[in-house]
């Protein structure tokens, strides 16, 4: 039997060494034979001189031009391109167990499933990577998403990365080339949408490094939150409530402002009313911030109330623009600005 495994990447010369070597000694069944398909996006910082050394070295490894420069063509390109009958998906900053591959296939031939992954669990550095990290795995963070769950195994509606026999391409299509966000979620919903059964196991182990400022955080769920709205656009359908939760925060929060500042009889009541929500919102922080520290360390909790409102604050405001946007863009055919369209670390 062939894997293929796909890894879309661009300028990760800091990480695709590391990378590469723990890939290469994955613990694999004698039977499997695994090429690794590596679409680089025009990396400009020494990466692709590295996949060319690791590709002279190990016939098994190649490297295949992404010049969309963002995942989703470079998911296409490595799928395009892989004679594997299973494909697996890995980036550069995941830490893998050693057997990830082996029970991924073992995980694909026992649930009969057109995608299966594992938990998408995060681990950290330093005190605001801890705690990105620590608020990742909370539901009051992430909406209770059964991806953040290490313990869940069961069918779910979207897994982390993911791994696919190579006929699901042929019935559902390959990832959006128009988004730069969110087009494995909308893989996902696309899939199931045409019968597809997706699976999550904890026996497939994996930990993703998350964004280790606040700024950082906030680029990237702004960004979340924007696509968001292309990919409900495009589908006419939600795949989840607890996506337009943050928003609905935010709007309310607007809202209630804008009323307060207007000289009325009904100024009072709307300080009162966001006073209330204000109060509501962090009494739920702090609860929620108790219950990560707790896991995680004590030394987060002063921090964890400021993480959760900027993973929330941010989605909503990605989300909001994105209502404004998306439905312009039809009719002008303007592009995203670059700070929607821009990957960073």
């Amino acid at each position: 039997m062939k894997i293929s495994v796909i890894v879309p990447c661009r300028n990760e010369k800091r990480h695709i060494r590391e990378f590469l070597e723990s890939l290469l000694s994955q613990e694999v069944d004698p039977q499997l034979e695994v090429e690794i398909l590596v679409a680089d996006g025009m990396s400009d910082d020494g990466t692709r001189e590295i996949l060319r050394e690791y590709a002279a070295r190990h016939p098994n490894v190649r490297m295949i031009d992404n010049p969309g420069r963002i995942v989703s063509t470079g998911l296409n390109a490595a799928i395009q391109a892989a004679a594997g009958s299973l494909i697996i998906r890995m980036d550069a900053h995941t830490t893998y167990a050693p057997d990830y591959i082996r029970e991924c296939v073992r995980v694909a031939a026992e649930s009969g499933a057109d995608n299966v992954g594992g938990p998408w669990i995060a681990k950290g550095r330093g005190m605001i990577g801890r705690a990105i990290a620590a608020a990742f795995r909370i539901p009051f963070c992430t909406g209770g998403g059964k991806a953040h769950d290490p313990e869940y195994e069961g069918e779910i509606d979207t897994v982390y990365l993911g791994c696919w026999p190579r006929s699901v391409f042929d019935r559902a299509g390959l990832f959006d080339p128009e988004l730069v966000r969110n087009q494995d979620d909308e893989f996902s919903f696309r899939l199931r949408r045409v019968g597809g059964k997706l699976w999550q196991s904890p026996r497939i182990k994996s930990s993703y490094a998350p964004r280790a400022s606040l700024w950082a955080l906030s680029r990237q769920y702004l960004q979340y939150g924007f696509w968001k709205v292309a990919v409900i656009r495009k589908h006419r359908a939600l795949a989840s409530w607890r996506h337009l939760v943050p928003v609905v925060f935010l709007l309310a929060n607007i809202f209630l402002l804008a009323l307060a500042a207007i000289p009325s009889g009904l100024r009072h009541y709307a300080l009162i009313a966001w006073a209330v929500i204000l109060v509501v919102y962090f009494g739920m922080a702090l609860v929620a911030a108790r219950e990560a520290a707790q896991r995680d360390g004590w030394d987060l909790l002063p921090v964890l109330p400021v993480v959760f409102l900027t993973y929330h604050l941010s989605y909503g405001l990605g989300f909001l623009l994105g209502l404004i946007y998306w439905p312009v863009a039809k009719w002008t055919r303007t592009r995203p600005a670059t700070l929607f369209t821009r990957l960073t670390r």
